[in-house]
C-alpha cells in the first residue's frame, strides 16, 4: 500500500485518467505530469489550476494520491507546470497548499519570498529550461521574517537577509506603530514584499521578462492566510 497524503490510498482514484479542460487546467486527479500535459496548458491555465488547487485544499477535497507510485512514475524525467517563490515558513507547503502531485512545481523557499541571484537561475532553469509556465511569489501571513525586518533583528547572517525585505517595510508607508506588533503593518509590509519581488523578478532577469512578453510565462503574487488555508491572487 502506497504513501498517500493521508497515509491511505484510494486505487480506483490514483488511476483515474488527466483531463484538460478548456482553459488548459488540470480537471482531475492524480495524473503525473507529462510533457503533453505541460504543452497544452496556457500560462494562465496553469494559474487556475493551482488557485482551484487551493480552494481543495481549504475544503478539505485534496485528491488522495498515491505518492510512491507517482515517486516511480517520474522518476525517468520532470515536466512541472509552475515555480513557486515561498517562505520556508513550515505552515506554508507550496505542494500542499496548492494541492498538486509530485513533479507539478518546482519550489524555491527562503524566509521571506525574495529573490537573489541564485534564486532567479533557478527559476530561468525552471521556465526556460524545464517548461514551467507560471511563477507564483507566494507571501504569508503573520511572517517571522516580516517581522523581523520590520523590528531590524540582528542575529548572525539572519541580519543580512532580513536587510532584502527592507525596501517593503518602506514602501509599506509611514506609520505611528512601526513595530511586528502593529499587525496591520505587517500585513502592508508582506503584501508590498510580494509585489516588490514579482517585480525583481521581471526586472533582473531578462530570460523571464522575455518569456512574458512572449506570452509563454506569467507572474503573478499571491498571500496564504495561515489561519484559513485561503490564498489570494495580489497582483
Amino acid at each position: 500500500m502506497g504513501i498517500s497524503r493521508r497515509n491511505f490510498f484510494y486505487g480506483t482514484a490514483a488511476g483515474a485518467a488527466m483531463v484538460i479542460s478548456a482553459s488548459g487546467a488540470r480537471a482531475s486527479t492524480c495524473a503525473i505530469p507529462t510533457k503533453e500535459r505541460q504543452a497544452v496548458l496556457s500560462p494562465q491555465g496553469v494559474v487556475d489550476e493551482l488557485m482551484a488547487g487551493n480552494q481543495r485544499f481549504v475544503s478539505g477535497t485534496m485528491v488522495n494520491c498515491d505518492l510512491n507510485a507517482q515517486v516511480k512514475q517520474t522518476a525517468t524525467g520532470q515536466y512541472p507546470i509552475a515555480a513557486v517563490v515561498g517562505c520556508i515558513d513550515s505552515r506554508v507547503p507550496p505542494e500542499m497548499v496548492f494541492d498538486q502531485n509530485i513533479g507539478d512545481i518546482f519550489s524555491a523557499r527562503i524566509a521571506g519570498n525574495f529573490v537573489n541571484t541564485d534564486i532567479l537561475g533557478s527559476l530561468e532553469f525552471a521556465c526556460h529550461v524545464a517548461g514551467a509556465k507560471a511563477v507564483v511569489v507566494l507571501g504569508h501571513t503573520s511572517c517571522g521574517a516580516v517581522k523581523g525586518a520590520i523590528d531590524q533583528v540582528k542575529l548572525g547572517k539572519l541580519t543580512d537577509m532580513l536587510a532584502r525585505i527592507e525596501p517593503a517595510v518602506q514602501a509599506a508607508g509611514p506609520v505611528a506603530e512601526r513595530s511586528s506588533k502593529n499587525s496591520e503593518f505587517v500585513q502592508k509590509v508582506a503584501d508590498a514584499n510580494v509585489s516588490l519581488t514579482v517585480e525583481a523578478i521581471k526586472a533582473q532577469s531578462e530570460v523571464l521578462s522575455g518569456m512574458v512578453a512572449a506570452g509563454e510565462l506569467v507572474i503573478v503574487g499571491a498571500m496564504h492566510d495561515v489561519a484559513t488555508g485561503q490564498i489570494t491572487l495580489i497582483n
